[in-house]
Order: structure tokens, then sequence, then C-alpha cells
């Protein structure tokens, strides 16, 4: 075999290994996307509410614990996000989020004011939210619930710091929750909506 052949077939065989390390780049690359924001991110499903890019409703509530006014929409004084997590005592899946959400709050402090929200009766839910000792204001408003048309927890609700409403969602994991703050990041409605543009510029191309 000639000297030609053989340096032909060498560089055949690096060409095939530096594809192999861009591929295997690639799907660890594809994991970690998939491990922050889950397989779609937060999931809006809610229909004639206010809508992404909308100056979400302004509301002062007393916050069960303490009672401290929660001003929620409109212009925030320290230019900080609001997140708005609409939970429930009996919801289980609420109770497992807790962690990740005390978590959250330590965490995103220096941008992100967080608050919990729910209906019913009083009594109960200070017990609940004593139970669980997580310091961040929670409010009881059907109102509240009613202008971002809530119906199935837990539901998070991203407001910027000049109260337009960024991202909202149905949040089951720490992932749905990242995904909303990523969709804020990128100015898209959702994690969803992204990767539709996504798919319809490649389809267009």
């Amino acid at each position: 075999m000639s000297t030609g052949i053989l340096v032909i077939i060498a560089l055949q065989w690096v060409v095939i290994l530096v594809m192999g390390v861009v591929l295997l780049g690639t799907v660890r690359q594809v994991g970690v996307l998939h491990n922050r924001l889950g397989p779609q991110g937060a999931m809006s499903i809610q229909k004639n509410a206010v809508k992404i890019g909308e100056r979400a409703p302004e509301f002062r509530l007393r916050s069960v614990l303490g009672g401290k006014e929660v001003v929620i929409g409109g212009k925030s004084a320290d230019g900080r996000s609001t997140l708005i997590m609409f939970i429930s005592p009996d919801c289980p899946i609420c109770a497992s989020l807790l962690p990740a959400l005390k978590s959250i709050f330590a965490q995103e402090a220096s941008w992100l004011t967080l608050v919990f929200a729910s209906d019913g009766e009083e009594a109960l839910h200070r017990a609940f939210w004593q139970s669980k000792n997580i310091n961040a204001p929670y409010v009881l408003s059907q109102e509240l619930g009613m202008a971002f048309r809530i119906g199935q927890l837990p539901y998070g609700v991203l407001i910027d710091g000049e109260g337009v409403l960024t991202a909202q969602g149905l949040c089951n994991s720490r992932e749905h929750i990242d995904s909303l703050f990523e969709a804020q990041r990128l100015g898209v409605a959702s994690i969803q909506d992204f990767y539709q543009r996504e798919a319809q510029a490649a389809a267009g191309q």
C-alpha cells in the first residue's frame, strides 16, 4: 500500500474522530439545556388573561404573616422583577416545590421579589405557611387569581420592574420556574414560543 493511500486513510480517521467529538459535545449541550429548562419549560395555558408584554394590574394586599402590605404590579421602586407563585396547602406538587422556591428566594434576591398567592381561609394558610418556615410574602386574594385566570396549580407569573407581564406558566418543577426567567431574558412569551420561532426560522431557510 502506497504512502499516499495511508495518509488518506489516516486523514479520514481523523475527520471521523473529530466529528465524533463534536457530536458528543452537541449531545451534552442538549442534555444540559434539557436539564435546565425541562422538556418544554413552564406551560402557559391561560386564555383571555393579561397578555405577555402588557402591563399587569396593580394590587396592594396584606401578607397573612405580619400583615405587611405587599404591592404587586406597577413599577417597582427597586427595579426588581416579581415572581408570583400561586399555590395551595392541599396541592402536593406545590409542597414539593417549596424547597426549590426557598432556594430561589435566597439566590435571586438581587433582582427578584418572590410572592406566594392563594385564596381561602386565612387561618388555614397561616398555619400552613408557618409550618414551612419560609420567609416570603404570602397573600390571599381571589381577585388576584382571577386577574391572571389561574385555573391550575402551581402557577407562576413573572412581572418585570416596569410592571409588565413577561412570562407565565404551570410550574411543576424547578426547571419550569427557571424557564420563566429564561423566557424573560430572551424576550419571548415562553420557552415553547422560543422553540417554535427557532423551528420556523430553520424551516424558512
